[in-house]
């Protein structure tokens, strides 16, 4: 049972840790003003008008680190500190977020194979838990393999995001050189915060793989 426990741990430390550094990096790099002073607003219009995404409007929405880009709207949605705020920083989320609109508009492969997934993998995480929760309570391992098999789905979802995140923000920084919006060294800033907005997927990937395990061994375990 140790092992169970340790892999419960692996995950959540993995987990925390990957949001501690994001937000280390974020708050690190909001604290330092790009030297054009130009707002994460101003830096996502400039950018797909650069593109020719003009029609891609950019607006501010609640929450925290809340940015994504919404290919059924057209619309990039950044939130209250990035939309105003003049940082590395700022200017870092809103290039990415248009390196996905970017994505959209070229019809980037990964990014249709990740929006195709998502109506099947949502039915397959749901159905999973109502599996395991069934295997459990009826005592029957094949049911409890079927659950694991279903939440396996969030694996191949999380690992086809990994090079749409990656090549948003490639394409993110891209355009900050393109549009000569930062520095070369807030551009340096601007690709840590990046860096390590995109470890918390490669995080997710891997708790999700931890958890995968643990609920096989439980499996296992039970069986011997």
């Amino acid at each position: 049972m140790l092992y169970m426990y340790l892999l419960l741990f692996l995950s959540i430390a993995i987990s925390t840790l990957a949001q501690v550094f994001i937000k280390i990096r974020y708050n690190q790099y909001s604290e330092i003003k790009n030297s054009k002073g130009i707002t994460g607003v101003e830096v996502a219009q400039e950018i797909l008008k650069k593109n020719g995404l003009e029609k891609v409007y950019v607006v501010e929405t609640q929450g925290y680190l809340s940015d994504h880009f919404d290919p059924t709207a057209n619309v990039v949605r950044l939130s209250s500190d990035v939309f105003h705020g003049n940082s590395i920083a700022a200017a870092s989320i809103a290039a990415h977020e248009c390196g996905h609109a970017i994505q959209h508009k070229e019809g980037y492969g990964p990014m249709k194979i990740r929006s195709s997934l998502v109506p099947m993998v949502n039915l397959c995480s749901k159905l999973g838990y109502v599996a395991i929760l069934i295997g459990v309570m009826v005592n029957i391992a094949q049911i409890y393999l079927v659950g694991i098999v279903l939440l396996a789905s969030m694996l191949l979802f999380q690992f086809v995001t990994l090079p749409v995140e990656f090549d948003a923000s490639k394409r993110g920084l891209v355009n900050l050189d393109k549009c000569h919006l930062l520095t070369d060294s807030e551009r340096k800033g601007a690709s840590k915060v990046l860096v390590a907005a995109a470890l918390t997927y490669v995080a997710s990937l891997i708790t999700t793989l931890l958890e995968i395990a643990r609920l096989l061994l439980s499996v296992m375990g039970d069986r011997d």
